[in-house]
């Protein structure tokens, strides 16, 4: 029983509009729109998404659904002139999903409801055509079988390649009314077989069964998937849309077809669309027999041709978009049957919303709605020919979208090299670690056999913009003889291989690439308003400017070097928000790092610090100056020490061979002690951080002293550094008090010693819960936060991420317990809620703070609408993700405008 005695379950079309699709779904919603345009609509009604709800949650449909349908139908037939399912003259309804969102063939339809024994020699003499009712018959047998008794669908498919077979015919259109009545009495033993009943012959039965069977298809496997996918709520229900059928299988003045306002691949405006005489709609999708271009329609059915091309300008006119229609053609006759807004590429998306935008129909703001960030990524990642051939080795995770080609190496010292020699090389290893950054940046792409999509090889490369394929399980990756075998497949150092971040395929051998002109026009080496200007990269040009000019959140970068640095300038960054400094300890400075951790006096440990200043020094100048103008946040040194060090059993192994040849290395074996000594279980939660700065006298000193010895050059040299000091992984203020006083000190003795007066601000890196839950007393001593997500998330779920996504992400995700990555999107009841009052206990004790992020999360366009809505002062992303987070920031400031104009 329903709650609201009052409730109504079903509306006519006459009664809904495209503004209820909550209630009549998408397609109930829009069907009712165009009866209300007074366009040519077979009548019908709509069961709502209510009633889908209350019989998927008590396994029954509302007590009252009976009567409305009853009432409903009887209004229908009255209209018609028939009764469902009469002998004589029978009136044939369709029963078609339609939830609130389009989830194109995930869910159930039946057509040609009412048909049975008796009523199809009826509609055969009324309709003077008795292959037609035999055929329409034969085809309600076989949709209600599979879909509503769940009759294996093959058995039909085979049934009629049968009888397609001893007619020695090749398409259905060729069976005649004798072979389809044989066809029919074969399917009604399909179905008394399979399904264990025989096939219903009351009308109002079929019916019935067929809304539960649409009810129940909402929550198939299928539909769940994709809900998942699509990020679609699984507690919306679907509506059912019972219309009067109308035929497209009467002849070939008949026939059904789908079309659309303009290309959904390119956006441009024409004729676009298929057409298939003498059919119904299945057959269209089903690709039973060919279709012709919709265009090909005017020569077949000149009349019916004008009138769709006139009601899809109707429509479109009215949608103020690109629309997908659905129309059936019954003896001259045209009938529309669906029309929604239809999806559309990436590119179609940018191009249409600017066309939008000049013909009037919609404004900027609209133009900006239309279109994603997801939707700008895709745009600029380079891709492969899809016509070129190729040869498939396997298939990993998408990890990072892209094509990449190159030869094949096995590590960061060979893929340095050889690019050095102008080679274009693949990283392949079986997982990568901060080791092999430099061989990362050197290459093309990565390719790895281990991790998912928040590994370190994925996160790092998605950082750099570099195309990356990980968890590539079917690739045997041996790195000690530079060599990967895929079955009888062996890839030796040097073959080349290509690889596609958006697919996660790997080919053998060059495939031909399509370079990206978007990345073209952001690096700065195409230019929208020139005379040959690509016509999308204007498109994206324009709503990029209006994006820059309404969003309130403005969009840094992380970057750790000079090149990454004015890379993201020209992509638009206003700042740097994350200098990770661990990532100017590796390579050559690595020595010095282990000189610091084995230093056992104080004077060692100085001379160690002494040895790094300069380097660091030169790092933050060049850095600076990349900036000038512009905040750059430097984060201390944030990764534990043991990371700085040799691998303790590789380490081992060589202390023990050199041991037993009785040529033992002094600096090995203190190097032993030192990691046996730093060793811990769960490093990411032990000595890092604002702890590590604590416990190692003159680290942090010396960093602070770096960055400021640095500004001091720029601004005498006459630049205007805007340095940022951020101390990580502070858990209590006076954390920050110790190393804010220790680095006011230095500051103070830079300034001294320079004649230089430097505005150093320091903060803190929002990364603990307990951090975020005390942030008003940390607050007393930060002049900024930045919100470290990718720890933060780590910490409020009790996640490694490193390795929780290997072990069980998938079968969370496949379970339904993720609708996507915690590392990808923001949880936001979880993670959100301590960034949302970690914001408000900040700014109640420091009105100024300036608030940032600078996670992963930063870049991801369903979280920059979070961080717009608590209040953020900007979000910080890698560089090549930095146009997406612009794109976003100006979408979540006009959509907010939106809300607040209603």
């Amino acid at each position: 029983m329903s709650e609201n005695k009052d409730q109504k379950f079903v509306y006519d079309f006459t009664e809904g509009n495209r503004d209820l699709k909550d209630l009549l779904g998408g397609k109930g919603a829009n069907l009712a729109e165009m009866t209300n345009l007074g366009l040519p609509v077979p009548p019908g009604f709509t069961i709502t998404t209510e009633a889908c709800k209350v019989y998927l949650e008590s396994g029954t449909a509302p007590a009252e659904l009976r009567d409305e349908v009853s009432a409903h139908l009887a209004a229908l037939e009255a209209k018609m002139g028939k009764k469902l399912g009469q002998s004589d003259d029978p009136l044939l309804v369709s029963v078609r999903s339609g939830a609130k969102f389009s989830m194109p063939g995930m869910m159930d339809t039946v057509l040609n409801i009412g048909l049975s024994d008796e009523s199809v020699t009826g509609l055969a003499a009324q309709s003077g055509d008795e292959r037609f009712a035999w055929d329409s018959y034969r085809r309600l047998i076989q949709m209600f079988g599979k879909t509503v008794l769940g009759v294996e669908g093959e058995l039909f498919e085979d049934a009629l390649d049968e009888a397609k077979a001893a007619k020695k015919v090749t398409v259905d259109t060729d069976l005649d009314a004798a072979d389809l009545k044989k066809l029919v009495k074969h399917f009604k033993k399909i179905v008394a077989k399979d399904a264990g009943r025989e096939f219903p012959q009351d009308a109002r039965e079929q019916m019935d069964l067929a809304v539960e069977a649409v009810f129940n298809s909402w929550n198939t496997d299928r539909a769940k998937l994709y809900r998942r996918q699509e990020r679609i709520p699984s507690d919306l229900g679907t509506a059912v849309n019972i219309c009067s059928m109308v035929f497209g299988n009467l002849g070939p003045d008949s026939g059904t077809g789908v079309a659309f306002t303009r290309d959904p691949a390119s956006g441009h405006a024409g004729v676009y669309g298929d057409y298939l005489q003498n059919a119904q709609g299945e057959d269209v999708v089903a690709g039973i027999r060919n279709t012709v271009p919709l265009a090909d329609l005017e020569a077949i059915d000149k009349a019916s041709y004008d009138q769709l091309i006139e009601i899809m300008t109707t429509l479109e006119t009215h949608y103020k978009d690109l629309c997908d229609i659905e129309f059936t053609i019954e003896r001259g006759q045209l009938w529309m049957l669906q029309t929604r807004v239809g999806k559309r590429t990436a590119g179609a998306a940018f191009r249409i919303a600017t066309q939008l935008v000049d013909q009037g129909l919609i404004s900027e703001a609209e133009a900006l709605q239309r279109v994603t960030g997801h939707q700008l990524a895709q745009l600029m990642f380079p891709r492969f020919d899809g016509e070129a051939k190729s040869t498939l080795l396997g298939r990993g995770i998408a990890a990072s979208p892209g094509a990449a080609v190159g030869k094949a190496v096995f590590d960061s010292y060979t893929a340095v090299k050889w690019s050095r020699s102008g080679e274009k090389v693949i990283l392949i290893r079986r997982e990568t670690n901060p080791d092999d950054l430099d061989g990362m940046i050197a290459s093309e792409g990565i390719l790895t056999s281990r991790g998912g999509k928040t590994s370190h090889a994925a996160v790092v490369a998605r950082g750099m913009g570099k195309t990356c394929v990980c968890g590539a399980e079917e690739l045997d990756v041996d790195t000690k003889r530079r060599r990967m075998t895929v079955g009888e497949t062996v890839i030796e150092e040097g073959d080349v291989v290509s690889i596609d971040g958006s697919t996660g395929k790997v080919y053998l051998g060059e495939v031909p690439v399509v370079p990206s002109p978007v990345v073209e026009y952001f690096e700065g080496r195409m230019h929208a308003g020139a005379d040959d200007a690509d016509e999308l990269v204007a498109a994206v040009h324009r709503i990029m400017a209006y994006a820059d000019r309404v969003r309130r959140l403005r969009v840094r970068a992380n970057a750790d070097n000079a090149e990454d640095a004015l890379r993201a300038r020209r992509f638009g960054a206003q700042g740097i928000g994350l200098c990770r400094t661990e990532h100017m300890f590796l390579g050559e400075r690595r020595e010095m790092v282990e000189r610091l951790i084995l230093a056992d006096t104080d004077g060692e440990r100085e001379e160690a610090l002494s040895a790094l200043l300069p380097l660091q020094k030169k790092d933050f100048v060049e850095l600076f100056e990349a900036m000038d103008g512009l905040p750059v946040t430097v984060r201390l040194l944030d990764p534990p020490l043991h990371e700085f060090l040799p691998d303790i059993t590789e380490l081992s192994v060589r202390v023990a061979l050199a041991e037993s040849r009785k040529d033992a290395n002094e600096n090995d074996l203190r190097l032993l002690q030192a990691v046996h000594k730093l060793h811990e279980q769960n490093p990411m939660l032990g000595l890092r951080g604002v702890r590590l700065g604590l416990v190692i006298p003159g680290l942090f000193k010396m960093q602070v002293r770096a960055i400021a010895e640095a500004a001091a050059e720029r601004k005498n040299a006459k630049g205007d550094p805007r340095a940022e000091i951020m101390v990580p992984l502070v858990g209590t203020v006076q954390e920050l008090e110790i190393v804010r006083e220790e680095a006011d000190a230095v500051i103070a003795e830079v300034e001294a010693a320079t004649g230089t007066s430097l505005k150093l601000t320091i903060g803190t890196m929002i990364e603990l819960p307990r951090a975020a839950l005390t942030a008003g007393q940390i607050a007393e001593a930060a002049q900024f936060f930045s919100f470290g997500t990718n720890d933060l998330t780590q910490t409020v779920w009790g996640f490694s991420r490193d390795d929780v996504e290997a072990s069980f992400f998938t079968a969370y995700l496949e379970k339904g317990i993720f609708g996507v990555s915690p590392f990808e999107t923001i949880d936001r009841d979880g993670v959100g809620s301590l960034v949302r009052s970690a914001v408000q206990a900040g700014r109640a004790t420091r009105p100024d703070l300036k608030l940032g992020v600078c996670g992963e999360h930063g870049g991801d366009p369903e979280s920059v609408h979070f961080f717009h809505e608590v209040g953020l002062d900007y979000v910080s992303c890698s560089p090549f993700r930095i146009p997406v987070a612009r794109l976003e920031a100006g979408r979540a400031a006009a959509e907010a405008k939106g809300s607040d104009s209603r």
